[in-house]
């Protein structure tokens, strides 16, 4: 297995994340609407779908195809997921926009780059029934992994194990955003959508980094 891959595979890679998010519309909706308004999967797959159109038959770069899916999330998407989710992939094309390879280092400095811009928007955190709780203890789990010594692929699995704890971590959590916040304690007790969302991207991300990984050293 190799250690890196090429960035050239961005419309690849943002194919799957389309996939992802289109495929769990109804999903991404239902659990939604146990706290929320209902939408987030209606939303979220609007602006991928958007970001669909506008990829398609291109071949871009990394940088260039998260640019198509900040663009379609900001324009294309109403409530606060637009900006939170365009700044996430704002800063994550930021971090690899002058990168030809993408190795487990830029790998961890894209997440970096991603995180910072939206907490630049954005002061929720860990505990706070949201994305985050997916995506921190995820950022953190890697570069741990990182830092161990850990392969590319053995890194990405322990970033997708700890989304997940993330994404459950939130069902008995009170809401302290949103809409959900004014449910107080009947927000405990089921997931936030948002949460959800966030890790299904990184997981998919992981996977199609994997899938090239090991294409590559085969």
């Amino acid at each position: 297995m190799t250690e890196q891959i090429s960035t050239r595979y961005g419309s690849e890679i943002v194919t799957g994340l389309i996939e992802t998010i289109v495929s769990n519309r109804e999903y991404l909706s239902e659990i939604d609407g146990a706290i929320g308004d209902g939408d987030h999967g209606i939303n979220m797959s609007k602006g991928f779908a958007m970001c669909g159109d506008a990829i398609r038959g291109r071949e871009l770069t990394l940088a260039q195809a998260f640019d198509a899916v900040s663009d379609a999330l900001m324009e294309g998407i109403g409530g606060s997921m637009g900006p939170l989710y365009g700044s996430l992939f704002m800063g994550m094309a930021e971090s690899v926009r002058e990168r030809s390879v993408l190795d487990k280092q830029a790998f961890l400095a894209m997440l970096h780059g991603g995180l910072r811009e939206l907490q630049d928007i954005s002061s929720a955190g860990v505990g706070d029934k949201c994305l985050m709780d997916t995506l921190i203890p995820a950022v953190a789990a890697f570069e741990q992994a990182v830092g161990r010594g850990d392969d590319f692929a053995a890194a990405l699995e322990q970033m997708k194990i700890a989304a997940e704890r993330g994404r459950d971590s939130t069902r008995e959590l009170v809401a302290k955003i949103g809409r959900a916040s004014r449910l107080g304690e009947r927000s405990r007790g089921v997931l936030d959508a948002g949460a959800v969302s966030c890790c299904l991207l990184l997981t998919r991300l992981a996977d199609e980094v994997e899938q090239r990984l090991n294409t590559v050293a085969a």
